[in-house]
C-alpha cells in the first residue's frame, strides 16, 4: 500500500534526510505504480479508497424528466470546433455524451477520479503520463473503447481546438503501447499539472467519425454537423428539433453506472432542454413550471423581490444558497485591447476610475455583491499586499517591464462611500486621461485629431443594461460616447468569439490549482485566435514568462508565489474593470425532487445527484397545468 502524503511529511520532518533516504529505498516511485486518483494538492482523503462521492445517497432511484432552458440557439451536436453552436448538453469536456479518461472532482480541489480509465502513472520528472483505460469501457455500440480511440482523440483534437492546443501545448504525442495502455509524452519536464489534466481529455470514437452517415457521405469532424454523434457517456441524444429543443435520454445499460465518480449520479431518465430568446421569458417560463425545474440564479434584485409568486407562496418551489468553495471568478468589464482606445495603460487606469460599485451594490443589488481585487478570488491564491520572498524574486527580473508602484503599493480599487467621492475618482481619471493625450473640449473627451473616444459596450439581454448602466452614465460624465448595444445571442457568441467588441461583461472562473489553462486566458498566442478565453487580447511578455511559472512551479508553495505574481501584474495592467462576486450560489427549484442531505461545498451544486420523487410530481402535477 501506498504511504500517505501526511504520514511521509511527518517522517520527514521528524527524522529528516535519513528518513528520506529511506523512503526512497521503501516506497515505489511515481513511475513504478498505477494511481486510483491523481491529485495537485495532496491530501490523506485523495489517497483514501473511494467509493462514491460522500454527499450523494448511493442507492437514489432512476426516473422522470428534468426540464431545462438554454438561451438562444444551436446549429451543431460537435462542440469542439469554432464554427456552430453546440447544443445544451454538449461542452468541449464531453457533457452528457463523451467521458472523459478521469473526472474531476466535485468536492475535491485538485484532485480527479477514475472515468473511462482506470488508472494513470508518471515518472518523477513529470516527462510524460500514461492511461490504462478501463476493460469495460463501452461506446453505445456495444464496441470497447480502445487506445486506438484515445490516440485518435487527442490528435484531432489538438489539431482543431483552440481550446486543447493550448491546454496539451507540451504534449507532443500519444503513443498506444497496447490495447489499454496510452502513453502521453512531453516537450519538457517539470511540468506537475499535465499528467493531472489529461484525465480531461474527451475519448471520441474513431470508427464512427471515420464511418459514414445514413446517406454515405464521409463524417468529418472539423465541421459542425446535427447527425447524433456516438457517445460513450451516461446519456445519448433523443429527439430534437434543432434550435428549438433537445432531448437526452439515459443510457439503460450505460457501462459506467457502477464506476465510483457516478454511483448515486445521471438520476433522470430525461433530460430535456427548450430554448428560449432571453432571460426574461425564461424567467416567466420558471414562474409558470414545466419548462425549467431549476433555476441558478444571477440577479440580486429578483431573487431579493420577485421570488413571491404564487408557487412560491404556496411552497412548491423552494428557494436555497449553496456555499462553494470552487466558486472563484473574476467578473469584470473586460477592454478589447485589440481596439486602439484601449492601447494605453492610463486609459484603462482612467476608466477603472470611473467605475462606482458601492453605489451600484447598493441601490441594485441589495448590498449582497462583494468587490474584485484579484483574478483568483477567495482563497490562498490572491495576491495582497506588496510583493515579498519567492513573489519578488519571480518578478524582480521584470522590474523594467512593469509599473514602478506594483513593488511599492498595494493594488486597490477606488472606494465611493462618500458624496466626495466620485468626484475625487472621476478627477484623477481625467489626469490619467489628459497624460495620455486625452482632454475634455466642449464636454467631449477627445484625442489630439479631436476624434471623441467611443465606447460600445456589448450586450445580450436586460441583465447587461443593469450591469452597465450606471458605469455609462460616469464614463459620460468624462465626455466619453459610451454606448450599449443589445444584440440576440447567437449573434453575442458569435461577436465575442471573433472579438468584436469594444467592451462586454466577462466571467473568467479558476480554480485552486491553476496551470496550462492559463495560456488560454492571457497568452499572446491565444490572443489572436477566434474562440480563445484571451477576450481582453493581452500580449505581453511578461504574462507570458509568469504564465511559464505557474505552469512549471516545482511545488504548491512554488505555485502560490508564481500566481500571485501573474494576479499582480494582471491588476496594475488595468486589463479589465473588475465588478463583483458573492460566495453563495442561488437555487430555485419546483419542489419535486429528492435531494441528498448535503451539496459538494467545493462545488456547491451537484443537480445530477438530485432525484425525482413521484409522490412530489404527481401532486404539482395536479395542481399545475403541464406545458409539455
Amino acid at each position: 500500500m501506498t504511504m500517505s502524503y501526511r504520514l511521509r511529511n511527518s517522517l520527514v520532518q521528524t527524522f529528516g534526510a535519513a528518513a528520506m533516504i529511506w523512503l526512497t529505498a521503501a516506497q515505489p516511485t511515481a513511475a513504478q505504480e498505477w494511481r486510483t486518483s491523481s491529485s495537485l494538492i495532496e491530501s490523506e482523503e485523495a489517497d483514501a479508497p473511494f467509493a462514491h462521492y460522500s454527499y450523494v445517497n448511493p442507492d437514489a432511484p432512476k426516473g422522470g424528466t428534468l426540464n431545462s432552458v438554454a438561451s438562444g440557439t444551436y446549429d451543431s451536436f460537435n462542440p469542439f470546433i469554432v464554427r456552430g453552436t453546440a447544443a445544451a448538453g454538449l461542452s468541449n469536456f464531453g457533457g452528457l455524451l463523451w467521458e472523459t479518461l478521469f473526472q474531476q472532482s466535485l468536492e475535491e480541489p485538485g484532485t480527479s477520479r477514475p472515468l473511462l480509465a482506470d488508472a494513470m502513472k508518471h515518472p518523477d520528472d513529470f516527462s510524460s503520463a500514461t492511461y490504462r483505460l478501463n476493460p469495460n469501457a463501452r461506446w453505445h455500440d456495444g464496441k470497447p473503447v480502445t487506445a486506438e480511440d484515445v490516440v485518435w482523440s487527442f490528435n484531432v483534437l489538438k489539431t482543431n481546438s483552440p481550446l486543447y492546443n493550448r491546454y496539451y501545448a507540451n504534449v507532443t504525442e500519444a503513443v498506444a503501447l497496447n490495447d489499454r495502455e496510452i502513453e502521453f509524452r512531453f516537450d519538457q519536464k517539470g511540468n506537475r499539472e499535465l499528467p493531472h489534466i489529461l484525465g480531461d481529455l474527451t475519448v471520441l470514437p474513431k470508427h464512427w467519425w471515420e464511418g459514414t452517415d445514413a446517406q454515405g457521405k464521409k463524417r468529418d469532424i472539423t465541421q459542425p454537423t446535427l447527425e447524433a454523434p456516438l457517445g460513450s457517456g451516461p446519456y445519448k441524444i433523443g429527439p430534437f428539433r434543432p434550435g428549438a429543443e433537445i432531448n437526452w435520454t439515459r443510457v439503460e445499460d450505460y457501462w459506467g453506472a457502477d464506476i465510483a465518480v457516478n454511483v448515486g449520479r445521471n438520476n433522470f431518465d430525461r433530460r430535456k432542454y427548450v430554448y428560449i430568446q432571453d432571460d426574461n421569458a425564461a424567467w416567466l417560463a420558471f414562474t409558470k413550471g414545466g419548462l425549467q425545474d431549476v433555476r441558478m440564479e444571477n440577479s440580486s434584485r429578483r431573487w431579493s423581490t420577485e421570488y413571491n409568486f404564487p408557487a412560491v407562496e404556496a411552497g412548491d418551489v423552494l428557494k436555497n444558497e449553496y456555499p462553494a468553495s470552487a466558486y472563484m471568478r473574476m467578473q469584470a468589464f473586460a477592454l478589447n485591447l485589440r481596439r486602439p482606445q484601449f492601447q494605453n495603460r492610463d486609459v484603462r487606469h482612467a476608466l477603472t476610475l470611473a467605475y462606482d460599485f458601492e453605489t451600484q451594490n447598493r441601490q441594485a443589488f441589495f448590498g449582497l455583491n462583494t468587490r474584485i481585487s484579484s483574478f483568483y478570488p477567495g482563497g490562498e491564491l490572491a495576491s495582497s499586499g506588496v510583493p515579498e520572498a519567492r513573489e519578488l524574486e519571480i518578478l524582480e527580473p521584470f522590474r523594467d517591464q512593469l509599473p514602478p508602484e506594483l513593488f511599492t503599493e498595494p493594488f486597490k480599487l477606488p472606494v465611493f462611500d462618500t458624496p466626495q467621492s466620485e468626484r475625487a475618482h472621476l478627477r484623477e481619471a481625467v489626469q490619467l486621461f489628459r497624460k495620455a493625450g486625452w482632454e475634455i473640449k466642449g464636454g467631449k473627451l477627445v484625442n489630439a485629431q479631436g476624434e471623441q473616444m467611443k465606447i460600445e459596450f456589448l450586450g445580450s439581454g436586460p441583465t447587461d443594461e443593469i450591469i452597465a448602466g450606471p458605469y455609462l452614465q460616469n464614463l459620460r460624465k468624462l465626455g466619453i460616447d459610451a454606448t450599449l448595444r443589445i444584440v440576440d445571442a447567437s449573434q453575442y457568441v458569435n461577436r465575442t468569439r471573433a472579438f468584436e467588441f469594444d467592451m462586454i461583461t466577462e466571467s473568467l472562473p479558476q480554480t485552486e490549482s491553476p496551470g496550462n489553462e492559463q495560456r488560454d486566458y492571457w497568452s499572446t498566442q491565444a490572443a489572436d485566435t477566434p474562440g480563445s478565453r484571451n477576450t481582453m487580447g493581452i500580449k505581453d511578455p511578461v504574462v507570458d514568462a509568469l504564465i511559464d511559472k505557474v505552469i512549471f512551479a516545482t511545488d504548491r508553495k512554488d505555485l502560490i508565489a508564481a500566481t500571485h505574481a501573474l494576479d499582480r501584474v494582471l491588476l496594475w495592467n488595468y486589463f479589465v474593470v473588475p465588478q463583483y462576486s458573492r460566495p453563495n450560489i442561488w437555487v430555485a427549484y419546483w419542489n419535486k425532487f429528492g435531494i441528498p442531505e448535503k451539496q459538494p461545498s467545493y462545488l456547491g451544486v451537484d443537480v445530477d445527484s438530485w432525484w425525482i420523487d413521484p409522490a412530489k410530481e404527481q401532486a404539482l402535477a395536479a395542481k399545475y397545468r403541464s406545458v409539455n
